[in-house]
Order: C-alpha cells, then sequence, then structure tokens
C-alpha cells in the first residue's frame, strides 16, 4: 500500500517530469478505445483506456487526485501496445507517456522486500550479463536434455504451477547448448555481390533461447547481400527497464548500445525482434535530455532497421526462390514492430512471396495478443483474456503456419495453440525461420553453418 508521504513524492514527480504539453494534445476524442484490448476486455472501463489514463495523468499533475492503488492499477494493466497512438489524430506519444509515468511511480514508492528482491536480480543480477543469460539459458537446455523435463512432467510436477505457467513449460524452444552460445560470430561476408554493410542487434534473449532464429536472420542477410558485423560489446537493448519503471538503468543500457555500434561504418543496424527494435529506436527521446548522448542516440536510431524490412528493401523475395509444401499461412503483428517501427507491410510482401503457400490475412492480425514482454505472467488473467480473443481470430483462418516477428509473441501464440488443443495442427514460427526453410528448398539457405570467408 502506498503510504501518502509517497504519493505526495509521486504526484512532486509528476509536476516535474510529466510532459504537460503532451497530455493537453489528448483531445479526448476516444479514436483510441476501439484499438486498446484492456479497455475491451476490461468491459469498456475508461480508466483502463488510453484516454482515461492520460485524464488521470494530468489529475494527478493538476492535484485533482491522488497516486493510490487505483491509480497505480490503471497503469500496470496496460499492455504498452501502443496501438493507440496510430489512430491517434493529435499524435499523442501515449507509450512515452506510460514509460515517464511508470518510472516516477517505481522511484517513489517502497517495494516489499520479496519484490524489491526480484526486481534488483531481474533488472540488475541477470538482463544486463549476456553470460548470466547464457547460464540461466543453459540451466533450462540441461532440464531439457537431462531427462529431467520427462521426469517433471510423469509426476505430475506441472499440475503444482498455475494453468498458464505449465502450458509455457512446454511451449519453450529446444534450448542451445553452451558452447553453440558461447560460439557466436562477429563478422560474417555476403553471399554473392554485396549490396550493404549491416550491424545486428543480436538482443539477450533472442541470442540464447532463440540462438536459431538469430543464425537464420544472419544466414538471411547473407543471401540477401550483406555484410554483417555483429558488435561483442552490444548488451539487453533495456526494453523491459524501460517498461517497468527503471528508465536509468534503460538509459545506461542504451549508452553502452551506442558505443558499441556508432564506430562501425555501417549502413543499417539490424533487428529480429519487435519489442527490441521498438525501444532500440526510441533512443533518441531516452537519452533526450542527455546532452553528451542525445545527438549520438538520434544517429543510432536513423539507422535501425527491421529484418523484414532490409530484405524487402533488397528485393530478397525476387533475387531468391522461395517455396514451401502447401499449407495455409497467416501472420500476427508484433504490435511494437507495426505501431513504433511502423513496419506492417515489408513481412506480408516476403510471405506473399513464398511459393506452394496460400497466404490468408486474420481478422484483427494488428491487435495484441497478450504478450507484452513479461505482461502473460504478471499480468495472467488479463493475458489469457486478450490470447482467447486472439485464437478465435487465429482458427478462423484456418491456417497451419501462425507467423509472428517477436519472440513474446512466438511463445504467446504457441501457448494459445496449446491451451486450444491445436498442437498437431497448428503451428507458430518466426518470420525468419519460415522464410530460410522456404530458401532451403532450393539450396540457397544453408541450414548449417554460416558462410564464412
Amino acid at each position: 500500500m502506498t503510504t501518502v508521504k509517497e504519493q505526495q513524492k509521486i504526484q512532486s514527480g509528476f509536476k516535474e517530469r510529466m510532459n504537460e504539453d503532451e497530455l493537453l494534445n489528448c483531445m479526448r476524442c476516444g479514436f483510441c478505445l476501439p484499438t486498446c484490448p484492456t479497455y475491451i476486455e476490461s468491459g469498456y472501463q475508461e480508466t483502463h483506456s488510453p484516454r482515461g489514463r492520460i485524464a488521470l495523468m494530468k489529475a494527478v499533475v493538476d492535484g485533482l487526485i491522488e497516486p493510490d492503488e487505483d491509480f497505480e492499477r490503471s497503469l500496470e494493466l496496460c499492455l504498452g501496445c501502443r496501438a493507440c497512438e496510430p489512430v491517434c489524430p493529435s499524435g499523442v506519444n501515449y507509450g512515452h507517456l506510460l514509460e515517464d509515468a511508470r518510472d516516477i511511480v517505481n522511484q517513489n514508492k517502497r517495494h516489499s522486500l520479496p519484490v524489491k528482491l526480484v526486481r534488483k536480480a531481474v533488472f540488475k543480477g541477470l538482463f544486463p550479463h549476456q553470460n548470466r543469460m547464457r547460464n540461466l539459458t543453459g540451466l533450462i537446455g540441461f532440464y531439457q536434455r537431462s531427462g529431467l523435463q520427462k521426469v517433471a512432467r510423469n509426476i505430475g510436477v506441472m499440475h503444482l504451477l498455475p494453468e498458464s505457467l505449465a502450458a509455457m513449460e512446454k511451449v519453450l524452444p529446444e534450448v542451445p547448448t553452451m558452447k553453440e552460445m558461447k560460439n557466436r560470430p562477429e563478422h560474417l561476408p555476403s553471399v554473392g555481390k554485396q549490396t550493404a554493410r549491416v550491424a545486428f542487434f543480436s538482443g539477450c534473449l533472442m541470442d540464447t533461447m532463440f540462438l536459431e532464429s538469430n543464425n537464420a536472420t544472419m544466414k538471411l542477410l547473407q543471401l540477401a547481400g550483406c555484410e554483417i558485423v555483429i558488435p561483442k560489446g552490444q548488451v539487453c537493448c533495456g526494453a523491459l527497464h524501460g517498461h517497468s519503471g527503471e528508465k536509468d538503468d534503460a538509459k545506461a543500457l542504451a549508452r553502452r548500445n551506442i558505443q558499441a555500434f556508432e564506430d562501425l561504418n555501417v549502413d543499417f543496424i539490424i533487428t529480429n525482434a519487435g519489442g527490441c527494435g521498438a525501444f532500440l529506436i526510441d533512443y533518441d527521446y531516452l537519452l533526450k535530455d542527455d546532452p553528451e548522448w542525445k545527438d549520438r542516440a538520434v544517429a543510432f536510431t536513423e539507422k535501425m532497421k527491421d529484418i523484414s524490412e532490409i530484405l524487402a528493401a533488397l528485393k530478397f523475395h525476387e533475387k531468391v526462390n522461395l517455396e514451401l509444401p502447401h499449407q495455409i499461412i497467416s501472420y500476427q503483428d508484433s504490435c511494437h514492430l507495426r505501431n513504433v517501427m511502423k513496419t506492417s507491410l515489408a513481412p506480408r510482401l516476403l510471405l506473399q512471396a513464398i511459393a506452394g503457400i496460400e497466404y490468408r490475412e486474420m481478422k484483427e492480425a494488428d491487435r495484441c495478443c497478450g504478450s507484452a514482454g513479461i505482461y502473460n505472467i504478471v499480468e495472467t488473467e488479463m493475458s489469457m483474456k486478450i490470447l482467447d480473443h486472439k485464437m478465435s481470430q487465429v482458427k478462423e483462418t484456418r491456417a497451419a503456419t501462425i507467423v509472428t516477428a517477436n519472440p513474446g509473441c512466438l511463445l504467446q501464440m504457441k501457448l494459445g495453440i496449446e491451451r486450444e488443443g491445436l498442437a498437431s495442427k497448428v503451428r507458430a514460427v518466426h518470420i525468419v525461420d519460415l522464410l530460410l526453410a522456404a530458401a532451403t528448398k532450393h539450396g540457397e539457405g544453408s541450414p548449417g553453418s554460416f558462410r564464412q570467408e
């Protein structure tokens, strides 16, 4: 429970730090309401809409309400999907307001000891250190390969977990070995004529748990004619920190990443995770008040592109023969890729270029699946409501393959498939894995090692 003194500090923080011009930009028109999953799934509660949350923020700034538990709950329940931004006629940067508000609240309230320990372990002890991410992922790999997973399932240990977590355990990807996670390339040549020199943002989870998707990404870039640089000095993008009220730590990670990439003399910086890309491309906002870093942040963000954007721009789908066995395919947008990076046409263009497949657009493909980083863990009930709605749209497509472009979305879609009992009929894949499989059929993309010089 937030004390009166803490509420006063939060209110003072809102008055000092919240962008009042941005708050006033909201005209209360309501165009955002039909796009907001939490507004719809909460039974159309105004306090769980973008318009309602902005009104609450403004009321705290003006001293009309106290930043109490109900106010905090409104902020916590937001997915941060930013679907409200593209439809806003005033161009309100809702995502920035939300992150600032959460940071002010978090920095001015006392957490219980268990919460404080967990936050410290996750935000300071784990994600900023890639070697620790590898070690944790390695433990999961040991659990999967040693027989412990089979034993745990057979004796019913999974039944002791909440239903969603038990289902999540089933859909975790097969984790690579420690040797594979440590043996990462730093430079790869293009295949054929070089068309661009790019740097690859490998990420933290993507370069451990989803390492094969990272490998597929780099192979596709090589086939597209890209020389690739993968700087070892890069770290976690900081998205989890920025979305969870740990903005100072997010800024520290941003500075480390900018420094790692800025002297590489590359045309573009490529990411394959919509959530990471959206935060990376916002580094200019994150560091706007830092005179030493703000211009460097702008230079960094101007080079940021999603893998599907660069492949489409380099006409990869026209240069490489893409083919798969006949199947119906549909695409689920990554919210941050669509709403922040403004990338929605490129992945569809690439998928529709694959011979042998039938592409069917999913109804409300741009609506959040309910993953939202760790939202499906900390806000399970709302996340599952949103996922259930999404799966009804999936079933309407009759697709055998659901494609997405973000690891969180991928796991969430796999979770939905498992919950619906569709695992024998439907699969979820990252777009890069599907594209590489389509290219591999003609021998153009090797599923094995990278093309080395």
